[in-house]
């Protein structure tokens, strides 16, 4: 079988997905927890995928995206880096042809997306407060004694939810034990949650969007009922929450670089899963060349250099690119 891999690198998660040339799941996807460490990550799973594929299947193209897309382009020899932006829209517009509005919700940040004809006209992101984010649900979830699943479900059975200020983390927990001490129940307190952190989103990230259904509902914390109960009363409409909900932007690198690869007519990049046995360092120095003081980060495998970006002129990045000519 002729297959196609995307792989998301995030700060929480890092997800793979392969399909088959009809844009179907060929495996159940690989959910990792990056723990600071993309590269080891990306080797885990590829090492995973390795064991479960026979010798008559083969990767005919790696599509990367996430916030560690580039970098794990260098390790797998990815033929497409896009960002999460167009890789969840892909997505949401493969599981749900007719979507017009995509809220995505990861661990630490969040995203909305506006499509229209079924192409997207305007974004918005949050990558600065973890409010409304999958780790802050986790912390207050661990902080009630409950699971983040009983924490979701617990919020359905709320009578009235109380209000909560959730514009900020700090003021939504030190309201959350204050509600408490006055003595409401833990389902309208956790229902509560629920709605301040959707008004944060909608307030903030959503500010000045219009909102049109068939609203998409994806990222790990569309898992979460009590959320997805709060979106829909907050929006009055159905929330569409897709299979594969939590592996999306996998999904969707996955979907771009099938269509890449049978468009173009082009052999892979990929270069195999013998990478999982290298060994590779990433580090990173501030180029004195200029004013902009640009970042720049290389990776080397052992002592030969393969990758370096981050600088805004292409200085670094050209250098190497010459190199390989």
């Amino acid at each position: 079988m002729d297959l196609f891999l995307g792989i998301d690198v995030g700060s929480v998660s890092t997800n793979l997905v392969v399909i088959d040339p009809r844009g179907e799941l060929y495996l159940s996807p690989l959910y990792l927890r990056t723990q600071g460490q993309p590269i080891k990550t990306v080797q885990q799973g590829l090492s995973l995928l390795n064991e479960r594929l026979t010798k008559k299947d083969r990767i005919c193209g790696v599509g990367t995206t996430g916030s560690a897309r580039a970098l794990a382009a260098v390790l797998v020899g990815a033929d497409l880096v896009k960002n999460e932006i167009t890789s969840h829209a892909v997505a949401a517009l493969h599981a749900v042809p007719a979507v017009q509005t995509v809220l995505e919700i990861g661990g630490q940040d969040s995203k909305i997306i506006i499509i229209k004809d079924g192409i997207v006209v305007d974004f918005a992101m949050n990558t600065v407060c973890a409010a409304g984010t999958g780790s802050f649900l986790d912390q207050q979830a661990s902080r009630l004694n409950l699971t983040i699943e009983e924490f979701g479900n617990i919020a359905l059975k709320a009578n009235n939810p109380v209000r909560i200020a959730g514009r900020c983390t700090v003021f939504a927990e030190s309201d959350m034990i204050h509600k408490q001490q006055m003595g409401h129940s833990l389902p309208d307190i956790v229902a509560g949650l629920c709605e301040a952190l959707v008004r944060n989103y909608l307030n903030n990230i959503g500010k000045g969007l219009e909102i049109r259904p068939p609203v998409v509902f994806q990222g790990g914390v569309a898992a979460n009922a009590g959320m997805r109960e709060a979106f829909r009363k907050a929006l009055q409409t159905e929330v569409i929450v897709p299979k594969h909900f939590d592996v999306m932007g996998a999904y969707g690198a996955a979907l771009l670089v099938r269509d890449h690869i049978l468009e173009k007519g082009v052999k892979t990049n990929f270069r195999g899963f013998e990478v999982t046995s290298q060994k590779y360092q990433n580090s990173s120095f501030i180029c004195q060349g200029c004013p902009n003081s640009c970042e720049v980060i290389e990776i080397k495998q052992d002592d030969l250099l393969l990758a370096r970006w981050g600088d805004r002129c292409g200085r670094w990045t050209a250098a190497k690119a010459e190199t390989f000519a």
